[in-house]
């Protein structure tokens, strides 16, 4: 019973591995709407230790998703709701600098608030999400 137990939990921890990493490569690819599903997937199936990361991670891949889709209030009210979790993991959180996507959120937030053409978003000012080698 203990072996099944185990191979489950193993298993489970390679599933939401996949998932979160796909979301990252789909993300740094700027497939906003695809790298959402993918972590609200993982978000809502599986039980994570730090939900909140996940959640702000959906929230800034829909945000930018907005932009797209030229909805500006809806973009700003998802980078801010994104950066008040990122806040909680400030420094270094799966490896991530989440100090470095808290900066490219607040940029983004002050290109917004500076544009009145959505058309005119700078694409080249959003970061991909790297890992930091420890």
């Amino acid at each position: 019973m203990t072996n099944i137990l185990l191979k489950m939990n193993t298993e489970h921890n390679e599933i939401k591995e996949k998932l979160f990493l796909d979301g990252i490569d789909l993300y740094n690819q700027k497939q906003f709407y695809e790298a959402h599903e993918i972590w609200e997937e993982l978000w809502t199936e599986y039980r994570q230790v730090d939900d909140k990361f996940i959640q702000a991670l959906i929230q800034l891949s829909v945000g930018y998703f907005h932009i797209l889709n030229i909805n500006k209030k809806g973009a700003i009210s998802l980078f801010n709701k994104s950066l008040s979790k990122f806040q909680m993991y400030k420094g270094l959180h799966r490896n991530i600098d989440v100090d470095i996507i808290i900066e490219d959120v607040e940029k983004t937030l002050n290109i917004l608030e500076q544009i009145d053409d959505m058309k005119n978003f700078k694409w080249e000012t959003v970061k991909v999400i790297e890992f930091v080698n420890e």
